[in-house]
């Protein structure tokens, strides 16, 4: 669990609800992430980051820190109601050897109605049906720790947004599937992303460099085009959002977004067959 120790309330809910947990061995570490974690429930292993990451890179640093066939992320403010949530993920992926990663549905636990874009698939239907999915709600995520350390773990240099589809995609890459797990649950308050003052910029940003740093390299500029055309629908009527939006736009095609690891025209194929082509 990452967390800024902004929230103790909800981070001690977090790790209660990992803490009770059935029927598996667990190891559990709470990165500050520019924050040294105090007041940590007993079983719980602190590891201060000197200064604030990024989500990404702080979810890295976490896993040095633990052992363990599978990894678990949880968000500093979600939980998980069932006391067999991790077995049940574990399960899930042991029944079929094709799921590389587990999302479950997401819940806000005081009833309001739930954002649709916690359901990570274009017609978003029943939340409670599973499907095979290209991006994944990052704050709730199970996968074998071989998968993880095989799609080079999270994408670093994003600080904030879109690494969730990177990590999906990457693991479509190794031959496997992401796998949106309806009938699991975790909790989390329904609140809007947006809030973030540097939200635009950064989604704008980490659009483009998701497109450079895995797609071949024809469908780059056909992948950011739709996003670009959407967006300019999704906030004509918002011009000041849609400036900053343009202004991370540009800087992700002139700053470094890290590695490049273009994935195969199969896994194109295999996403297209299953449908979500990598161009939107």
């Amino acid at each position: 669990m990452l967390t800024q120790g902004t929230r103790p309330d909800d981070l001690r809910r977090g790790l209660e609800s990992i803490l009770a947990q059935t029927g598996v061995t667990l190891d559990v570490v709470c990165v500050g992430n520019g924050w040294v974690p105090t007041g940590l429930p007993e079983g719980v292993a602190a590891f201060a980051l000197p200064e604030n990451v990024g989500i990404p890179a702080g979810r890295n640093a976490g896993v040095g820190q633990v052992a363990g066939e599978f990894i678990f992320f949880l968000d500093d403010d979600a939980s998980i109601p069932s006391p067999t949530f991790l077995i049940d993920a574990i399960e899930l992926i042991r029944s079929d050897p094709r799921i590389g990663l587990v999302q479950p549905r997401v819940v806000d636990p005081t009833g309001v109605t739930n954002p649709r874009r916690w359901t990570p698939r274009i017609r978003k239907g029943d939340p409670r049906v599973s499907s095979p999915v290209f991006s994944v709600w990052e704050g709730a995520v199970l996968l074998p720790r071989a998968v993880f350390d095989a799609t080079g773990g999270w994408a670093a240099p994003f600080f904030y947004a879109h690494e969730g589809i990177e990590l999906a995609w990457r693991v479509w890459n190794e031959g496997l599937v992401t796998w949106y797990a309806g009938d699991l649950v975790a909790n989390h308050p329904a609140i809007e992303p947006t809030r973030h003052s540097y939200y635009f910029r950064l989604n704008a940003r980490n659009r483009v460099w998701l497109a450079k740093r895995n797609l071949p390299a024809v469908l780059v500029p056909i992948y950011v085009g739709s996003w670009t055309g959407i967006q300019i629908l999704r906030w004509a009527r918002r011009p000041a959002q849609l400036r900053a939006w343009f202004g991370g736009w540009m800087a992700g095609w002139r700053e470094d977004s890290g590695e490049r690891r273009p994935m195969r025209w199969r896994t194109v194929l295999r996403m297209t067959m299953a449908g979500r082509p990598p161009i939107v």
